[in-house]
């Protein structure tokens, strides 16, 4: 316990490292996804790194090998091993997605939770590895891991109703019902839809999308969109439906979608503190409703706020996101000799708090990759643009 309080304590410290050097907190940050990933046995990615012993696992330190999340892990390598040009982060993508083929249940959904738990089928976990399948045969061309992301889409559509939810095989570990966050799920649809060319994932997943919109509230906000509290939703699940609804909008061209995530991320933009971070949870007016950020969901939300600007050009959301960027690459130590705290993002700041307590999650490690790269990408268009400004 007193080990605990006073890496708590350290938490609240600043962390090593530049809060500028971008690349720097990928690279790190990558070497941690590594190291879950060998922890793991070398090819799923453990699910995270924990302070505290876990009943539920039998154990501290790494936990185990998680499919939902290793499945989205995956395009992160890819692109990771496009910048730079490190073949590693390309064989370690493919390493998950093989495994990801091996762990598929018969009926073609994901099971919920970790290997180890119940392998019971669960839609989001289905949709989230739905990506790394799409990406693989992308950048693969084979077979292997066409055929998973067809099966993995013929049961999503097979499971939904006909208003366009999925009320039926919710993860175990998560409360039941409906689940507004399943617009990311929609959004895996369509990537599965890319590479088979089966039309009844597109038609699939705008009808969740439209379901999505039918039950958004005016001022953007979206109810029945949380683990375990539909009234004070995290930030985290409200960002999955942002993601959601914003890629699957770019995908299929359609304004609605793309309206409907500005929306509430523009209710997040007044929300942001002085520090950058956001609140962990929000209520129905948007007013935070704890004191402490959700570390998964900033990034998600610095994501969102990079393509909207993307999108429109609005410094607003370019300097949201580098705002919020700064605030995450604060809170990772870059220097800790325990290899399961070095470069890894924390469920909660500070630590003790309530999502993913005392954890380094790898969906926040995943999610921080992504939004510093994504920066990183528009910092070279602008310095290519001026460039090309000046020879000209």
């Amino acid at each position: 316990a007193l080990k605990q309080w006073l890496r708590g304590i350290r938490d609240l410290l600043p962390a090593a490292g530049s809060s500028d050097d971008v690349l720097g907190h990928a690279r790190a940050t990558m070497d941690w996804l590594c190291r879950a990933q060998d922890a793991a046995g070398g090819r799923g990615v453990s699910r995270s790194y924990s302070l505290r012993y876990q009943r539920a696992h039998g154990r501290r330190g790494w936990l185990a090998a998680y499919p939902e999340t290793t499945g989205y892990i995956i395009p992160t390598f890819f692109d990771y091993a496009a910048l730079t040009g490190e073949l590693e982060y390309r064989q370690r993508a493919i390493q998950m997605a093989r495994w990801e083929s091996e762990v598929q249940l018969d009926n073609g959904a994901v099971q919920g939770g970790v290997i180890g738990f119940h392998p019971s089928p669960a839609i989001f976990n289905t949709g989230q590895v739905l990506f790394g399948w799409a990406r693989a045969f992308r950048e693969c061309g084979e077979k292997i891991f066409l055929e998973p992301a067809r099966r993995g889409g013929e049961f999503l559509v097979q499971a939904q109703d006909a208003d366009g939810a999925w009320r039926r095989h919710g993860s175990r570990y998560a409360r039941s019902g409906v689940n507004l966050y399943d617009a990311r799920t929609a959004w895996g649809l369509l990537e599965a839809f890319s590479v088979t060319g089966e039309s009844i994932f597109r038609d699939a997943a705008i009808k969740n999308l439209d379901f999505v919109l039918s039950r958004q509230h005016a001022n953007g906000w979206f109810p029945d969109c949380c683990l375990d509290d539909n009234t004070r939703p995290l930030l985290h699940t409200i960002a999955y439906t942002m993601e959601g609804l914003f890629e699957a909008g770019s995908f299929v061209g359609e304004p609605r979608f793309i309206e409907a995530a500005r929306t509430a991320a523009d209710a997040l933009l007044e929300r942001q503190k002085a520090d950058g971070s956001l609140g962990g949870r929000f209520d129905h007016n948007w007013q935070p409703v704890c004191d402490w950020s959700c570390l998964t969901g900033d990034a998600q939300t610095a994501i969102v706020w990079l393509r909207l600007y993307e999108r429109s050009g609005d410094s607003r959301y370019l300097c949201s996101a580098k705002a919020i960027n700064r605030f995450l690459m604060k809170t990772q130590d870059l220097s800790a000799k325990d290899e399961g705290i070095r470069g890894g993002v924390k469920g909660s700041h500070p630590i003790w708090a309530e999502y993913g307590s005392f954890e380094y999650l790898n969906w926040a490690a995943k999610f921080l990759v992504d939004a510093l790269l994504l920066e990183h990408g528009l910092g070279q268009t602008e310095i290519d643009s001026l460039s090309v400004a000046a020879k000209s």
